[in-house]
């Protein structure tokens, strides 16, 4: 497969019963795929990529005054090798904000994924990055809803069948990403699902990421304009695994360049329940449930679906913020079918 064969998805189209067969194949039997006519026009996307490169040139202090080890709530910056991916150190350099909101008090909390609501940390150095992101926040929502309505209508269900899990706005998470020139090939980002809806790229032109298809790794190479799409393990549930959510990773860039992107992850409200959609008896029969992977179980709590990778990918803010004797409990409770090393090496609940 290569960048003319992965399907590409006008936006424009799914008002058509041709462009919901044709998304409904992508999403059934790819799991990624191109968006085009999304709204986000090119040049805009240049400017958020510009924006990207000037915050990963700021000076290392500033960035590690937003250093994530200082968020209880997996925001702010990650320095080169600090986020883990597969058990593996990745080699990428982040950026991450979320929605913006209050923390609860500690003795507020009756669930582990209830420490990832709070504020997001925004560097002085760079005041334009709030505004900025945040804007692109809401657009990349407003899309990503958008599809995810036309996405229940091509599974046959009303476009509104997942509304009530999103509330009056989905959970959201999102990252500026900097995968700098290595040697070699290395891991940039290593294998891995999305725990989300939906997630959207904006890839500069750089290639590197890459998708699983059998038993071959796929290019996904850049194409001007595009979003690339892929389904997160959440529709993967609620469609009893009609949809799959693929596994991709991000091979590090050699030569002396260098590789810059934005990802954006939607997801249900963290209290919400993923359900099981009502297919017609034709897609039904094809869903032979939710892939089954004990390294990885897919959780319809949607608050602990995403909670599990944070723990994991982030293990140095989860030894500081995660290992008192209360969410030591909560995490026990939530997660007892992985082991608390898993969690935390230093945590023995």
């Amino acid at each position: 497969m290569n960048a003319a064969s992965l399907p590409i998805i006008s936006m424009t189209s799914l008002e058509s019963a041709a462009g919901l067969a044709a998304l409904r194949q992508a999403a059934s039997e790819v799991g990624f795929f191109y968006l085009i006519d999304h709204g986000l026009n090119a040049d805009v996307q240049q400017h958020y990529l510009a924006l990207t490169r000037a915050f990963f040139q700021l000076p290392t202090t500033d960035k590690q005054t937003i250093d994530m080890i200082h968020s209880p709530h997996f925001r702010g910056y990650n320095a080169l090798g600090t986020e883990m991916t597969a058990g593996r150190l990745d080699a990428r350099e982040q950026f991450d904000w979320m929605n913006e909101e209050l923390a609860l008090a500690t003795d507020q909390l009756r669930h582990p994924w209830q420490k990832l609501i709070g504020p997001n940390l925004w560097p002085s150095a760079m005041p334009i990055l709030k505004p900025a992101l945040t804007q692109l926040q809401q657009t990349m929502s407003d899309i990503t809803i958008n599809l995810l309505q036309k996405l229940c209508r091509a599974l046959g269900v009303s476009s509104n069948a997942l509304d009530h899990t999103l509330g009056e706005q989905p959970y959201t998470h999102a990252k500026l990403i900097r995968y700098p020139a290595q040697q070699q090939r290395e891991q940039g980002v290593g294998a891995h699902k999305d725990p989300g809806y939906l997630t959207l790229v904006l890839q500069d032109e750089q290639s590197g990421l890459k998708v699983e298809r059998g038993n071959q790794w796929v290019d996904v190479a850049p194409i001007p304009g595009a979003l690339v799409v892929n389904i997160g393990e959440l529709l993967e549930l609620a469609s009893n695994g009609f949809l799959k959510a693929t596994n991709h990773k991000v091979e590090s860039p050699t030569g002396g360049i260098e590789r810059y992107s934005i990802a954006f992850f939607m997801a249900a409200q963290l209290s919400a329940t993923v359900p099981v959609l009502p297919l017609p008896n034709n897609l039904k029969a094809k869903a032979l449930g939710p892939t089954t992977d004990p390294n990885n179980p897919l959780l319809t709590e949607v608050g602990n679906n995403v909670l599990k990778g944070r723990l994991r990918s982030h293990p140095q803010v989860t030894r500081k913020h995660y290992c008192d004797e209360q969410l030591r409990h909560l995490l026990a409770k939530s997660f007892a079918y992985m082991p608390t090393h898993e969690i935390c090496d230093e945590c023995r609940a």
